[in-house]
């Protein structure tokens, strides 16, 4: 027969080990998790968009964190009617695909200003500029005077010049139709619909374009529903990348 003083014992033992037990849980619980490591940046777009001296102007190097990769500069399957060395340029998805041959394009991401959504359809690169000078639009003029009026003789290309370091010019029956393609003050505006400007690229990805089409090349700018006509072909084909 168990003593009255075996039972105390027995409990104390059992509080004992269960206060052990506690006190282990709660230590662990409050020990802090292992820091984890931040996402590394892909080094390929790291060096696409590296630091990069042009002229005399340094062109600074963008961060990578920044750069949602599907709208880093790539090579991906692109089905198209149109010939190879034809830029053919979404707005409504925030791209621009320079037609190359057997079903590929050289993709690049774009930002798109209130001008670039109010031209639609076919026009050519009638001429081409480095570091170009810029002056408001009569329109931008009478929209925003105050901001715009210390610029009405122009500016002087610049890393601060809002066409960036390099424009195409767009015409159509020999007139200019005032559709820019040109660099971007900011990659933080790539992929996305902004208030002014026209189609817009990171200042690495313009002269990449810059260099890569002559004057004369054929450019199309698709309406919106041959934009959804459009990204539903690419998703059919898998929207395949190839770096």
């Amino acid at each position: 027969m168990t003593s009255l003083a075996d039972t105390l014992r027995v409990r104390k033992c059992v509080l004992t080990i269960g206060g052990i037990l506690v006190a282990a849980l709660l230590s662990a619980c409050a020990r802090p998790a292992p820091p984890v490591a931040p996402p590394q940046p892909d080094p390929k777009i790291q060096h696409m968009y590296s630091g990069e001296q042009d002229g005399k102007i340094e062109i600074p190097a963008v961060d990578p964190k920044i750069i949602d990769p599907k709208f880093a500069r790539q090579i991906v399957d692109f089905q198209t009617a149109e010939a190879p060395g034809t830029i053919v340029i979404d707005p409504y998805a925030h791209f621009l695909f320079l037609v190359m041959k057997d079903g590929k394009a050289m993709r690049y991401g774009v930002a798109v200003g209130a001008a670039g959504r109010a031209f639609s359809g076919e026009a050519v690169i009638r001429r081409k500029a480095v570091w170009p000078n810029w002056a408001p639009t009569k329109e931008m003029m009478q929209r925003e005077p105050d901001l715009y009026r210390p610029y009405a003789a122009g500016m002087q290309g610049g890393l601060y010049n809002p066409l960036g370091a390099r424009a195409l010019y767009l015409y159509q029956n020999g007139k200019d139709t005032l559709f820019r393609i040109h660099g971007a003050k900011s990659a933080l505006s790539i992929g996305k619909s902004v208030s002014n400007g026209c189609i817009r690229l990171i200042n690495q990805d313009v002269i990449d374009l810059y260099k890569r089409v002559p004057t004369g090349t054929h450019v199309v700018v698709l309406t919106e529903e041959q934009s959804m006509a459009q990204q539903s072909a690419q998703q059919s084909t898998g929207d395949a990348s190839h770096g």
